[in-house]
């Protein structure tokens, strides 16, 4: 290909007849406008192959043609230009023109990280779809694995092209040795949330999707992305939440979305005037949860009479549903209080509420009884001597209330 320039020189120098400077262009843009022609060639040749091959069963041929199409068109462009640029450089000797090489380099470089990056972002897709793979790859270790590749293919092409611009790639990690120890006390803070990220990763304590909280820490909500420094939690208010990843490793976290079960834990009380139909109402309360099809049997069960409390007989109720559905576990919820509550009615007995009850001797009854009868007698009297005094009159003559007969 580096001869290839040859032939477009021998082509310029064969046109005699005209002009040097109107050979050049004219050479110039014969070789720019095959450039693109092969350019849109190859595009379409590389479409064409990519949706046959998409009837395949082979997944992989698919990802490598997504990722060449584009980078291959570009290559094209690349080389033509580069062709034109030193057939320009040969004939004008203009400077900008002294870089073909290096640029050419550095854009063969980029060339390839890009088809590299375009496969690993076209074989997550891939690999997380249900209908491309049988068995999906988790969501999390794959965005892991694929920041890591990234991570890799940028740092090496990074090297290698400071390499071909005549940097020392021995030079320049002596200087990242050295260096790293300042910068690794410098950004401890950063590093910390790097290696916290890569044992959430290693762990998977939780992942993309899950719901997740901790006690140690306000923190509760869903995850919605796994960095390398921070992970971002939207809480149930709509709220996003950003936890730097380093606070992983030093707090308690509850995976609530990996649960089997929810549990129903309540303690029901009767009244003490009920407590001859507190053995009935157990027994019958342990055959309906056992016979409840939202109820899960296989794990723990337990109704039993608790304990004699202050104003009621408590009674125990332990069970798990078979949903872990936040929603749908309120409902069984509801359904399996009622029918305890009904059930307790049927029995003629009544839920209990806080109550107390006095209990009096006796002989203080009675004598309590007796002030409150001389009570009322002396109320009775008093009442009585406030009755105002009405007598006949004479003619001319009024009584008024509180008056005394006979006065005016």
């Amino acid at each position: 290909m580096e001869e290839t320039p040859e032939v477009f020189t021998d082509l310029v120098e064969s046109w005699s007849l005209v002009p040097e400077n109107w050979r050049v262009v004219s050479v110039v843009f014969l070789l720019v406008l095959a450039t693109a022609l092969v350019a849109f060639v190859v595009s379409r040749v590389i479409l064409a192959l990519e949706r046959r091959f998409q009837k395949t069963d082979n997944i992989w041929d698919d990802v490598f043609l997504h990722a060449l199409r584009k980078p291959a068109v570009v290559f094209v462009w690349l080389q033509g230009v580069y062709w034109a640029a030193e057939i320009a450089y040969r004939y004008s000797e203009a400077e900008i023109f002294s870089f073909n090489d290096k640029l050419l380099e550095l854009g063969f470089i980029w060339l390839i990280v890009w088809t590299i990056l375009g496969a690993i972002r076209h074989a997550e897709k891939v690999l997380i779809s249900p209908d491309k793979v049988k068995k999906p790859v988790d969501y999390t270790t794959l965005t892991a694995i694929g920041k890591l590749l990234r991570a890799v293919v940028v740092i090496t092409a990074v090297l290698t092209a400071m390499q071909s611009l005549g940097y020392s790639i021995s030079g320049v990690l002596a200087f990242g040795g050295v260096g790293g120890i300042a910068v690794g006390f410098a950004a401890r803070d950063l590093l910390a949330n790097f290696f916290g990220g890569f044992i959430v990763y290693m762990d998977k304590p939780f992942k993309v999707g899950d719901w997740v909280r901790s006690p140690d820490r306000n923190i509760e909500g869903t995850v919605e992305e796994i960095g390398w420094r921070i992970t971002t939690i939207r809480t149930f208010d709509q709220r996003p939440l950003y936890v730097p990843n380093a606070v992983f490793s030093t707090v308690a976290v509850e995976n609530p979305s990996r649960m089997r079960n929810r549990r129903i834990s309540e303690t029901i009380g009767v009244r003490y005037g009920d407590v001859h139909a507190v053995r009935e109402i157990v027994n019958e309360i342990r055959s309906m949860l056992e016979g409840h099809e939202e109820i899960d049997t296989e794990r723990t069960l337990i109704v039993n009479f608790l304990a004699f409390n202050d104003s009621s007989l408590d009674i125990m109720v332990y069970t798990f549903t078979k949903t872990t559905q936040w929603v749908k576990f309120h409902a069984v919820k509801e359904d399996v209080l009622l029918k305890i509550s009904d059930i307790i009615e049927s029995h003629g007995a009544e839920v209990a509420f806080p109550s107390r009850t006095l209990y009096v001797p006796d002989a203080v009854r009675v004598a309590a009884e007796r002030a409150q009868s001389s009570s009322e007698h002396d109320d009775s009297d008093q009442a009585a001597s406030d009755v105002p005094i009405k007598q006949p009159t004479g003619p001319g003559q009024t009584t008024r209330q509180g008056d005394a007969p006979g006065e005016d």
